[in-house]
């Protein structure tokens, strides 16, 4: 048997003879059979002017999607999320810190019926009970023995909500969404193509008892509505196929490899597999739109002289201002005195009393832990470790409050000290003045939405130094070519 091999087509400017009438009937035949699709190309070359187009033309154009070319928007995503009737209780307000009632699409999925908490409250995403899994049970041989159900939610939130969705959002009950961020970066993507949208684990433990390769369900991860598609058809076999693996992430994650499809990676999603003070990482957050924290009863609150609750909801007032700049990380210089300033928008504000250029303060200070110990170095980041040269250690102020007004077209944050005592001795070289001393910052920044592929980190300046313990700052657009330093 002779394999011919396809050739790629090659335009040329002869013109095209128009099909004979029996050619026209063989190709309608052809598509009505299906053998030949109107949406795709020809099944061999993918390339052919003729078949791609109406009989009869010979002019290329792009196909035309109406309804699904619209921009996408919050109506568009259907958030499924998985959770337990006895812990809800405690997770709830994490949900409820993002949760819009009455515009946000999608359901709560329990183990059983969580009668302890009717009646249930609107500020909740409505709640459904997982299907019975018995039929799989001589399949769970899973490290987390909850991994079917939890896997099941992708499938059980595509069969209640498939009517004009784009994407499917899956998350835990302790995960913490950044809607506006999410929404903006899904944006960027064909919801029309097959797409695994999420993050590996900060710890390089967690990713090798997984897989480096897997989107973490704790940060959330977004499915394309072909995907979901795809494996929600396929959830049966993939469950069967996978009694091993450790978890429901890894289930899902074999599945969609199955599938040919790998994992996208957005390095805003946070799946926190750390320990301990976490403020350092969050203030040297990656130059990418902040989409979400997980694992927040693992760390301490982000916000030092706050509970947890109260550092989720604090941290979404900045968040409902202005969630393109949220947590974005912007360096500034007071030459006259030798600070270098390190500001994350709406969560803090670093000062050295010492010149540093950007690329060492984009690595944060290691003041936390791994998840699990067992992998040097333990993290899949550069950090950098923890100091006794005060002059080397940060002045740590954090995000206060938010000025409504607007002042100038400008949003303005205030940042203070907070009552805790300094971790080292002050550092007096290279100053005329003690960095301990400033205990208020205001941040000006505009109004205008800082979003889109490839743009740069903003640049800052001191434009105000107010009496001896304040200061104002105020962000722009760096100027072409223009360096920080």
């Amino acid at each position: 048997m002779t394999i011919q091999r396809c050739r790629r087509f090659r335009p040329t400017q002869e013109k095209v003879s128009p099909p004979s009438p029996a050619f026209e009937v063989f190709l309608e035949a052809m598509v009505n059979r299906r053998i030949i699709s109107n949406d795709f190309p020809y099944p061999c070359c993918q390339s052919s002017m003729l078949l791609n187009t109406k009989i009869g033309q010979y002019k290329w154009r792009r196909p035309q999607f109406s309804a699904n070319n619209s921009p996408t928007s919050i109506d568009h995503l259907v958030f499924g999320i998985a959770g337990s009737s006895n812990t809800w209780g405690n997770k709830r307000w994490y949900v409820e810190a993002w949760w819009r009632p009455n515009i946000t699409r999608g359901f709560l999925f329990l183990d059983r019926s969580p009668i302890e908490h009717l009646p249930w409250p609107s500020t909740s995403p409505p709640f459904r009970v997982s299907e019975e899994n018995s039929r799989y049970k001589m399949y769970n041989k899973h490290a987390m023995p909850f991994a079917i159900r939890m896997v099941r939610v992708i499938e059980e939130t595509f069969k209640v909500e498939n009517d004009g969705v784009r994407w499917y959002v899956m998350a835990d009950d302790d995960t913490v969404l950044f809607i506006d961020n999410l929404l903006e970066v899904l944006s960027r993507y064909d919801h029309r193509k097959y797409f695994y949208i999420g993050m590996n684990s900060e710890s390089i433990v967690s990713n090798v008892i997984n897989s480096f390769g897997m989107a973490f369900g704790g940060a959330g991860y977004a499915l394309s509505y072909p995907l979901a598609k795809a494996v929600a058809k396929n959830m049966d076999l993939c469950i069967k196929r996978y009694p091993t693996v450790f978890g429901s992430d890894h289930i899902l994650h074999s599945c969609i490899a199955d599938l040919g499809i790998s994992q996208t990676q957005e390095k805003g999603f946070h799946q926190i597999d750390l320990r301990g003070d976490i403020s350092s990482f969050l203030s040297a957050h990656p130059q990418s739109p902040f989409l979400s924290l997980h694992h927040l009863d693992a760390v301490d609150p982000i916000f030092p002289t706050m509970n947890r609750f109260e550092s989720v909801n604090h941290l979404m007032k900045a968040a409902k201002a202005d969630q393109s700049r949220l947590l974005q990380q912007s360096i500034c210089y007071y030459k006259q005195n030798k600070w270098t300033f390190s500001v994350s928008w709406g969560y803090s504000i670093q000062i050295y009393q010492k010149i540093f250029p950007p690329s060492v303060l984009y690595r944060p200070l290691q003041t936390f832990s791994p998840w699990k110990n067992g992998a040097t170095p333990p993290y899949m980041f550069n950090t950098r470790g923890p100091t006794s040269d005060p002059c080397e250690a940060p002045h740590f102020l954090f995000f206060a409050s938010i000025d409504e007004t607007k002042m100038n077209n400008h949003i303005v944050t205030t940042y203070t000290s907070t009552s805790l005592p300094p971790r080292l001795p002050p550092c007096v070289s290279n100053s005329s003045r003690l960095t301990d001393n400033i205990s208020k910052i205001h941040v000006l920044s505009p109004l205008k939405k800082h979003v889109g592929y490839g743009r740069r980190r903003e640049c800052c300046d001191i434009v105000q130094v107010v009496g001896m313990d304040s200061m104002a700052i105020k962000f722009r657009d760096c100027m072409k070519d223009e360096i920080v330093a």
